[in-house]
Order: C-alpha cells, then sequence, then structure tokens
C-alpha cells in the first residue's frame, strides 16, 4: 500500500504511505488563498478583525475571522474538508476513515454555528469557492449593522 517498501507508519498514524502522510501535512489550516482574500478585502473596506482567533475563550474552536465588539465569526470552509454539497467528492483510499472524518467537521461545525448564536453571536459560513467579492461585502454589510445596531440598544 506505501509508496516505499520500507516506509512504516508512525503509531497512531492515520496515513496510508509516505506520499499520503506528506500531501496531508501539507494542507494548510489557516491562510489559505480564499482566505487571504477575503481578509485583504474586508480591511481594504476599513474593517479590523482577528485571524485564526477564538469568538468564546472556554469554546476549542476558531474562527477564520473574528470582528469581537459586533459578535461577528466568519468561517471559510473548505469544500472537501466541510462536505461541500456542490463540490465534494468522496475519497477513493481508506473512504471509512476520511468520509467519517468529513462527517465530524460538518457535525462539529453545527455545534460551533449553535454555541455561538446561543452567545449572541452571528455566524457567517462561506464555502472556498464562492466568489471573495461577494463574501467581503456580506461580511463588511453584516458588521456594520451589528455595529450600528449595538450603538443604539440601550446598555
Amino acid at each position: 500500500m506505501s509508496d516505499d517498501p520500507k516506509w512504516e507508519a508512525p503509531a497512531g498514524s492515520w496515513a496510508s504511505s509516505a506520499a499520503r502522510r506528506r500531501n496531508m501535512q501539507a494542507i494548510r489550516s489557516r491562510d489559505t488563498k480564499p482566505e487571504w482574500l477575503i481578509r485583504r478585502l474586508v480591511h481594504a473596506q476599513g474593517l479590523r478583525y482577528r485571524v485564526a482567533a477564538r469568538p468564546l475563550p472556554d469554546l476549542r474552536r476558531t474562527a477564520d475571522l473574528v470582528f469581537g465588539p459586533a459578535k461577528v465569526a466568519v468561517f471559510i470552509d473548505g469544500c472537501y474538508w466541510h462536505g461541500c454539497p456542490e463540490h465534494y467528492v468522496p475519497p477513493k483510499t481508506n473512504s471509512g476513515y476520511w468520509s467519517d472524518k468529513v462527517l465530524r467537521n460538518m457535525a462539529r461545525d453545527r455545534d460551533t454555528d449553535q454555541r455561538l448564536m446561543d452567545a449572541g453571536w452571528l455566524v457567517l459560513r462561506f464555502w472556498e469557492h464562492e466568489p471573495s467579492d461577494s463574501c467581503a461585502d456580506k461580511i463588511t454589510a453584516a458588521v456594520n449593522r451589528r455595529r450600528r445596531g449595538s450603538k443604539t440598544r440601550p446598555v
């Protein structure tokens, strides 16, 4: 199953081969091209945010962009890892493991959304394939709306 007959998977490894292990280790969890493009566009519109931050300190999950005072958490989800209905293609190798992994990711995403909404946060999710300028416009509008709304509410 391995490219290298001498290669042995480290204890507890999910890798079926040395090549697969290298490939999976190269996948970024932050600062992907879609994230970078959206951040650049949102920043150009005058908004400031935290990158890869926890919206709630006691929740071990990070949002791609966090607008703390406005309570807006933005996630740019990868089509494969988050099960995009348009682009997700089930894996051919070790399909049981990876399909279960994607299902767990999707369940965790829904749980994260619910926990943040229960805490008063607005959750915005975008797929990596969505046009960056459209995503940035929606983020800017939502943050500005939340900021205006918080100024008119009694404290």
